[in-house]
């Protein structure tokens, strides 16, 4: 972790090295065509002040990034040429980025009542944005930028399909520069390993991430013909795309609450030990990341671990602390059963209720039907036991760190037979921290 640390830091003074040259350089040399960067500039700062919130907590600014990306990739406008080149890219980018904290910072003084609040340049995913779009946008700039500016882009016509193209590639680029140093940034503070973390960054690509590397090619060349009409005219579809975006997180949230109302039952009831759902979750998750699961995977199995035990609300008789593992498969496979039947009624999605069908599958052989459905099943089963032999251990009066060494050695002896052999070797390898 303290290397993750570190790469983060390095992103993050290079971002903020690369914006001093660039602001420093701009001062002395002037601003070239003032109207056109004050106009990219507005729509930047405007961007990030509606940023939208993505699956996996991701905060994002379409609008921004694309502004931001239509400057860097901007050719002519009006039918001619533009000189501003790669360090005013940067700088009017940097500026946009910090004018939009101002606003912030005003609605932070008018509540100062509520501490959690906090500026936006104390918020570290605010940071790690702001880093991400400087140096993908200086990247595609360094790109784009002296190949327009030396002619050796006038080969071919700027209303030609080729120039299309170019941009295009240009375009590619630089998401997958931003989408690297995403999964760098995810790394620094998750320890994902950067496999992992590039695979699930370049997944959300296709959301909202295509929609604005296309906004970004599209402003950048309608600008050659409608000059800076471009940029109200293209960026009110992603707009409203955010619209849409917001809606369904309200949609998400709604389902959190849910499956929250659902998970603090069994705990209200009496069937289970307090936080035993939240600490099968929090391990749950730490499992999949080491065994690779993208963001979609890890919510759905967050949800399913937190409504493992819905089905235990059937019982006449609470299990001893709630620990299901201690039971007979037969019984396992009774609660499993009707624990998914009640979640498929919540309105979830049908992967969660689906998991917790197959909690008691046998583990010996190869996952029939879903993969990913099995893998998560048997994560949470690992999981679960986990939580339920240290809850034993405790009662016992023996100490966290025996409990935990002797609640590894019951899960090893069941491996390949009760449980997964790969999950039980991915908690011997994160300790069973459960970390969320």
């Amino acid at each position: 972790m303290t290397g993750g640390v570190r790469g983060a830091g390095v992103v993050h003074a290079t971002a903020a090295g690369l914006l001093a040259v660039a602001l420093a350089a701009v001062a002395l040399r002037g601003i070239v065509e003032p109207g056109v960067a004050l106009a990219f500039t507005a729509l930047i700062a405007l961007g990030e002040c509606v940023r939208i919130t993505l699956p996996g907590d991701r905060e994002q600014a379409p609008i921004g990034a694309a502004g931001a990306l239509a400057y860097a990739l901007l050719g002519p406008l009006r039918g001619l040429p533009t000189a501003h080149g790669t360090v005013q890219v940067v700088a009017v980018t940097g500026t946009g980025l910090l004018l939009a904290w101002l606003p912030g910072l005003a609605l932070i003084r008018r509540t100062s009542r509520r501490p959690h609040r906090r500026p936006p340049w104390a918020d570290p995913a605010r940071r790690d944005s702001a880093a991400r779009r400087l140096l993908g946008v200086g990247f595609a700039a360094a790109v784009f930028q002296p190949l327009y500016n030396g002619a050796l882009v006038d080969r071919f016509s700027p209303q030609g399909p080729a120039y299309g193209v170019f941009l295009t590639a240009v375009a590619a680029l630089a998401a997958l520069c931003d989408a690297s140093l995403a999964a760098l940034l995810r790394c620094s503070a998750t320890g994902l390993c950067f496999p992992a973390a590039l695979e699930d960054e370049l997944r959300s690509l296709f959301g909202i991430g295509s929609a604005i590397v296309a906004t970004g090619m599209l402003v950048s060349l309608a600008a050659g013909e409608v000059g800076l009409w471009a940029l109200p005219l293209f960026c009110t579809p992603l707009l409203l795309a955010q619209v849409s975006f917001r809606r369904a997180a309200a949609v998400r949230a709604t389902t959190g609450q849910t499956i929250a109302s659902l998970a603090r039952a069994t705990e209200v009831a009496g069937y289970t030990p307090h936080g035993h759902a939240r600490r099968v979750a929090d391990t749950a998750c730490a499992l999949g990341r080491e065994l690779g699961l993208g963001t979609p995977e890890l919510a759905l199995l967050e949800y399913a671990a937190l409504m493992h035990d819905v089905g235990q609300l059937s019982l006449v008789e609470p299990v001893p602390d709630g620990a299901t593992a201690l039971l007979p498969c037969a019984e396992q496979r009774r609660i499993a059963r009707l624990g998914s039947e009640v979640i498929s009624r919540t309105g979830v999605p049908r992967q969660v209720a689906e998991q917790v069908a197959r909690l008691a599958d046998p583990c010996a052989g190869p996952a029939g039907g879903d993969g990913s459905v099995a893998l998560a099943a048997r994560i949470i089963r690992v999981a679960n036991a986990h939580d339920d032999l240290l809850t034993a251990a405790r009662g016992r009066g023996v100490g966290e760190a025996v409990g935990r060494l002797q609640a590894l050695e019951v899960l090893r002896l069941g491996r390949g037979r009760v449980y997964d052999a790969r999950v039980v070797d991915a908690l011997a390898r994160v300790g069973g921290q459960g970390r969320g």
